[in-house]
């Protein structure tokens, strides 16, 4: 075992882990962030996606031990300070970007990630952007309506496909 060390949503975390556990796995376990799902594990689905360093993970394909040091951000870390649901979270809600919720923290977390670089995307590139995750039961037309909204764009002329 070995003692990995890390900032998780803001606040400096400590805890041991195998050389062999998954990030995903030891945001879960060791931690108990259950927000972060475990859908594939094998960065197929997206579900498991944080963020590192400011940059989009599928914690499923990064051992826990890669993250020693690192600024880890997850879907608990996406709500507002006093616990309500950020802004993105908030969209979700309001344009129905949810149905069995099993894709959302990784959909959340990759809305986060493409909103920091592009405050105003077009829905082609909310469409591209989104094609690492999978989710089986939306159909993805309010997930893109949704991530639009966050960026605070009219969802009216986003196109059903």
């Amino acid at each position: 075992m070995t003692q990995v060390s890390m900032t998780v949503n803001g606040k400096a975390v400590s805890a041991p882990a195998e050389g062999r556990s998954l990030l995903s796995t030891y945001l879960r376990e060791a931690l108990q962030l259950t927000g972060t799902h475990v859908g594939c594990d094998t960065g197929q689905c997206g579900a498991c996606t944080v963020h590192v360093n400011g940059k989009m993970v599928k914690s499923c394909n990064m051992f826990a031990t890669e993250a020693d040091g690192a600024e880890i951000t997850t879907v608990e870390g996406m709500a507002n300070g006093d616990g309500s649901l950020g802004v993105i979270q908030q969209a979700f809600q309001d344009h129905h970007g949810l149905q069995c919720g099993f894709c959302t923290p990784g959909m959340v977390m990759a809305a986060a990630a493409l909103l920091k670089d592009n405050p105003k995307p077009s829905e082609a590139e909310v469409r591209a952007h989104l094609s690492g995750n999978l989710c089986r039961c939306t159909g993805y037309h309010n997930i893109v309506k949704s991530i639009m909204a966050a960026s605070g764009q009219d969802v009216a002329a986003v196109a059903a496909e």
